[in-house]
Order: structure tokens, then sequence, then C-alpha cells
């Protein structure tokens, strides 16, 4: 799909660019998830990331729709609470597909502050076994 039909609804633009950023940024995530449930320690990550990125999902179509016909919007401290609890992939997705808080640079910004929180979590757990966390 060209850019310009991308542009006009017909798609998500830069498809593989994206595509890779959010293969990227879920693979620690994902590895340690499965990993946690995999050894038997724990099921919730694995199934909190599905189930809340769904929610989360769901909310920014909500929001888009409600933007769309000038109604009582959902709070952006909501959606990123939403996220910081794990739906962060399912909002980045729902970003790209509903082109939705994309352009507004302060939601931006707390979003991926929120994705790097999560890959400092990961990070820290796989490699460093939890170590840094002790520190705080």
């Amino acid at each position: 799909m060209s850019d310009a039909r991308a542009r006009r609804g017909g798609g998500v633009q830069h498809l593989k660019v994206k595509l890779a950023v959010f293969l990227a940024v879920c693979a620690l995530p994902l590895y340690g998830s499965l990993s946690m449930w995999l050894r038997g320690i724990s099921l919730i990550p694995l199934a909190a990331y599905g189930v809340v990125s769904a929610v989360a999902f769901f909310l920014y179509w909500g929001d888009k729709r409600k933007a769309r016909n000038e109604a009582w919007r959902t709070p952006e401290n909501i959606l990123h609470a939403v996220e910081l609890a794990g739906g962060w992939p399912g909002a980045l997705i729902a970003q790209q597909v509903f082109r939705h808080k994309t352009r507004k640079a302060s939601f931006q910004i707390v979003f991926w502050m929120i994705v790097g929180m999560h890959q400092m979590f990961w990070i820290d757990r796989l490699f460093y076994g939890s170590a840094l966390s002790a520190v705080f």
C-alpha cells in the first residue's frame, strides 16, 4: 500500500519500519514474561500484557470515536495508567491503526517513557537478577 493511500485512511504508514520497532520493543517483555511462565514462576505478566493491551486498544478506539463525535473523551491519565499496567503494546498498535495521539508531543513523551520503564524492568530482571531494583 502506498504512503499516499495510507494517509487517506487506507492503512498504517511505513508499516515495515513500525512493525520492526514494535517487535524490538516487545522482545524483552515477551521473552521475560514467557520465561517466567515456562519456569513456573508466574503467568501474570504474560496474561497482563495480553489482557491489558486489549483493554488499551479498545480505550484508544473509543477515545478516537469520541473525538470524532466531539463527545466526552477518555482522560489521558487513564490511557497512561493502562499503558503503565502493561497495555502499552495494545496502545502502540491502536495509535497506529487509528492514528490517534500520535502527534501530541507531550502525550508521546509520557507514552515512550512508560515503554522505557517496561524495558528497564525487564533488562533488570533478565540481566541483573533484579539487583538494580533492590537499590531503590
